[in-house]
């Protein structure tokens, strides 16, 4: 049973205040650390800041700490719930203890704390590692597969300081015999990548953004995709690294028109069907596996015409937000392929396990993702493995937060190899990943 529960104020990776979770049973204490995200979908669970003070701009958490420590731990306590068989009986109680459809009363930060930290005490209950109990929290039971890594290697956006509109620019390799190897292929592309932009725009552009991807003075997709494919050649794997983007197109829309120059003093409006025509034309060019919202989030109409023809992974983030009623809208009207799985979104264990389950259920593709605002909290390389998505994004093989969960499937799949259990890396069939024994 639940014994003690604690919370308290903390800094992310871009030095903003987060919740962190101390559970407490039997079998010990265990500690969960909340992400954020940079730019959020208005349709996410909702994160409780301390908006009125003065201290950390307004962006504390001090009411979504105090929440933990006085309504949900007590609440918890009093129920005398058991983590190692009722994680969905948490979840569901904590919902409900907030009563609101988005958790704006006790926050998404609070909820979720507890719900991951309650996870790792179900998983030291059953004497199981966390993948396992999250893989049976989700009813999985085929092979372990161990996740292609989707390195953010350029960034734009939001999360960067150069004139690029496109979020992320991400590498991928697919053509990898193990996540080893694979780590290894991205770091030395990385690598190769840094002296590149160093050689052609000087040492100074070699900063880095939020998720530890580059930020060259570079503005058009076709750029990046370029800097990109240079480095795979420079570094030996033509052929073996995919490309993908994150357009994260809802910052730079308005108004029907999408405007690739909302970073500088120049607007460069395009059309949906202008957009549409510039994705075409580079998944026709460069090796891009994946597009992950290419389009804003209440786009529909876009998102669905764009999807009639596409034969790539179309991933929904700011369009679903892990929801299931936005899944279902979304595959009602056949407007992606994929859901992105950010656990924040939705704000509990439990329902990002559902919302997986559910896309599965449509044949869609779920894609693992961290948060611009990150812990060193590694959660999300057990749930990725745990829910055999076959592929997760975690920046880039650089910070320490990044690189946490990295190294924690590195750890993981060591204990794959030292098991009788079929295990398998996901490689060129990531998105619907398929066993093949190592």
């Amino acid at each position: 049973m639940i014994l003690e529960v604690q919370a308290g104020q903390r800094l992310d990776s871009r030095g903003n205040p987060t919740v962190q979770v101390d559970v407490k049973t039997s079998h010990g204490v265990f500690r969960a650390m909340v992400p954020s995200g940079a730019s959020t979908g208005s349709h996410e669970a909702v994160e409780l800041r301390d908006k009125d003070k003065p201290a950390y701009g307004g962006k504390g958490v001090l009411g979504a700490v105090d929440n933990v420590r006085s309504i949900i731990g007590p609440a918890l306590i009093e129920k005398g719930f058991n983590p190692q068989n009722q994680q969905k009986e948490i979840d569901a109680f904590m919902c409900e203890l907030d009563g609101t459809p988005n958790k704006s009363r006790l926050g998404a930060n609070a909820i979720l704390g507890v719900s991951m930290a309650c996870s790792r005490a179900g998983a030291a209950a059953a004497d199981i590692p966390l993948y396992e109990f999250l893989r049976r929290e989700a009813n999985e039971n085929g092979a372990y597969i161990m996740p292609v890594p989707f390195f953010n290697v350029l960034d734009g956006g939001r999360h960067s300081g150069n004139t690029m509109a496109f979020r992320e620019f991400m590498i991928a390799p697919t053509g990898a015999q193990s996540f080893e190897e694979a780590l290894r292929m991205g770091s030395e592309t990385y690598s190769a990548l840094q002296s590149l932009i160093a050689r052609k725009f000087g040492p100074p552009a070699t900063g880095i953004g939020d998720e530890g991807g580059f930020a060259p003075p570079i503005t058009t997709p076709e750029e990046a995709l370029d800097l990109l494919t240079e480095a795979v050649d420079e570094s030996g794997y033509t052929g073996k690294i995919k490309f993908a983007i994150d357009s994260a197109s809802s910052e730079f829309f308005k108004d029907g028109v999408y405007d690739l120059g909302f970073k500088t003093e120049e607007a460069n409006p395009k059309s949906p069907a202008q957009m549409m025509e510039l994705y075409n034309g580079i998944l026709d060019k460069y090796p891009i596996a994946l597009l992950e919202d290419p389009f804003a989030e209440d786009d529909w109409d876009s998102w669905t015409k764009f999807n009639e023809n596409c034969q790539h992974e179309l991933v929904g983030d700011d369009l679903l937000v892990a929801n299931v009623d936005r899944v279902r809208m979304a595959h009602e009207k056949k407007a992606c392929n994929s859901m992105l799985l950010k656990v924040n979104q939705i704000g509990t264990v439990s329902e990002a396990i559902e919302a997986a389950r559910f896309a599965k259920s449509l044949d869609w593709s779920v894609f693992v993702s961290h948060r611009s605002g990150e812990t060193t909290d590694d959660f999300i390389a057990d749930l990725a493995v745990g829910l055999a998505t076959g592929h997760i994004k975690s920046g880039a093989p650089c910070r320490g937060e990044r690189v946490a969960k990295y190294n924690r499937l590195l750890e993981i799949e060591t204990d794959q190899k030292d098991s009788w259990k079929p295990w398998s890396y996901a490689g060129e069939k990531f998105r619907f990943p398929e066993i093949s024994i190592i």
